[in-house]
């Protein structure tokens, strides 16, 4: 029997810098560092935007400055403070509720869902093989325990902290100080409206996505999740055309069990996290995905979708802040068929492209729909940032679905196109070569 996940809680992320991270979650994605924990040995960061939570861990280094000092860039404009406490208790050198992975380079390393039990699942999952990391440990303070495990995952340096808060009346975790005390008071940035993570996709090497699929089902009862209606069950989405060799096969856990996966929101019924499983094929020759896996060297999260309610305005304001974003070749907005397509879903082409937002419609409508306005159409809307690692590794999707459940199976050639110019020209800069003056790229 499967171990029961609750809800997904919060996505871990590991660097040997935590003040550059921070400053781009905060400064440029309008994130909010709602919760901090530092000591001498460690620094782990919280930030949220919605029910979207990222923690961010810096790995300890010789000489590097203090903490305190570091992490007052983050609020030389704002008036809120952190204040750090010191922790005596024997976790306080630990790296608390997840493990440093010792990775080469910065990486997006865990993914932590909440369980009704953490002694039953580990018992049930070691049962079945898995290789724990952290056996169940509890950790308090005056808002009550936190019982955590972690476990390894099948995908490269990806871990599970399985968490169990049910006796905790926190905002966050304990070991945490709060740089916002009641986060429910705070207003929503509607210019910026981020309220979940919608995906997380994994980059895996080619082969290895049923072995993925099945560790997933068996051990944390995913089950699988069609991309497309044609899909094939056993070969996934496949493009495997025009210069294009990709896979791509998602699950989800929230349909499968009967205490599954509750979507951290206000309405209940939506939804929580998918994950995809990516693979390049072995005919169309090197592309983003042997990118990822030669620079991350090891499988491993490559992007993470952020469900956004209006991702004009999103995309406008993070840009407008610094965020870099890819763009489909300009003709992406003119070739036959894709301009009616935005108008009928009542959007401007002008617009979208101004920050590179392709839109996908759904194919499959209901088949008793007789009316294709623009109110019974289903479609999406994505955009990609640039990696936001100094390796072309990890980056960030924006995504706005009206009533589409897919990833933007329509526009995977225009994106891989586009990414692969953007490839094409890192790799002639860095071989000295000037580069063209307009390239147009966006990733998948």
């Amino acid at each position: 029997m499967a171990a029961l996940l609750s809800r997904l809680h919060h996505v871990s992320i590991h660097v040997s810098n935590a003040e550059k991270i921070a400053t781009e979650l905060s400064s440029k994605f309008k994130f909010n560092l709602f919760a901090a924990r530092l000591t001498g040995k460690s620094k782990q960061l919280a930030f949220r935007k919605g029910a979207a939570i990222f923690v961010v861990t810096e790995r300890p280094t010789q000489g590097s400055v203090g903490l305190n000092e570091r992490l007052s860039v983050l609020h030389k404009h704002d008036p809120r403070q952190v204040d750090v406490k010191k922790y005596t208790r024997d976790y306080a050198s630990a790296c608390l509720y997840d493990v440093s992975p010792h990775h080469p380079v910065d990486t997006v390393s865990n993914v932590c869902f909440e369980v009704e039990d953490v002694e039953r699942s580990f018992k049930v999952l070691r049962h079945l093989g898995c290789n724990f990391l952290v056996p169940p440990t509890t950790v308090e303070d005056e808002d009550g325990p936190v019982t955590y495990s972690v476990v390894k995952s099948l995908v490269g340096n990806v871990c599970h902290t399985l968490l169990d808060k049910s006796k905790y009346k926190g905002i966050f975790l304990p070991g945490f100080d709060f740089t916002i005390k009641d986060w429910s008071l705070e207003e929503e940035d509607m210019s910026c409206p981020v309220t979940h993570f919608d995906h997380i996709t994994y980059a895996c090497p080619r082969g290895t996505t049923h072995h993925v699929m099945s560790w997933y089902e068996k051990l944390f009862g995913f089950q699988r999740f069609f991309i497309d209606s044609n899909e094939d069950v056993d070969e996934g989405f496949v493009v495997n055309q025009e210069g294009i060799g990709l896979r791509l096969t998602a699950m989800q856990y929230w349909k499968c069990s009967e205490a599954g996966i509750t979507f951290p929101s206000i309405n209940k019924k939506d939804p929580d996290c998918k994950f995809v499983i990516a693979e390049s094929l072995p005919d169309q020759g090197s592309n983003q995905v042997d990118t990822f896996l030669e620079q991350h060297r090891a499988p491993g999260v490559q992007h993470i979708g952020l469900y956004t309610k209006d991702i004009v305005s999103t995309a406008h304001t993070m840009a407008e802040a610094g965020v870099r974003f890819f763009s489909p070749p300009p003709a992406y907005y003119t070739e036959v068929g894709k301009q009616q397509e935005i108008e009928e879903a009542g959007h401007s082409p002008q617009m979208l492209a101004q920050h590179g937002i392709l839109l996908d419609t759904d194919l499959h409508q209901d088949p008793l729909s007789q009316t294709t306005s623009s109110e019974n159409r289903r479609y999406l809307l994505q955009v990609f940032t640039k990696p936001i690692f100094a390796e072309d590794t990890f980056f960030l999707e924006l995504i706005e679905r009206r009533g589409a459940t897919g990833f933007g199976e329509g526009n995977i050639r225009a994106l891989w196109r586009s990414v692969q110019a953007y490839m094409e020209n890192e790799k002639r800069v860095s071989q000295g070569e000037a580069p063209p003056k307009t390239v147009q790229t966006a990733p998948y």
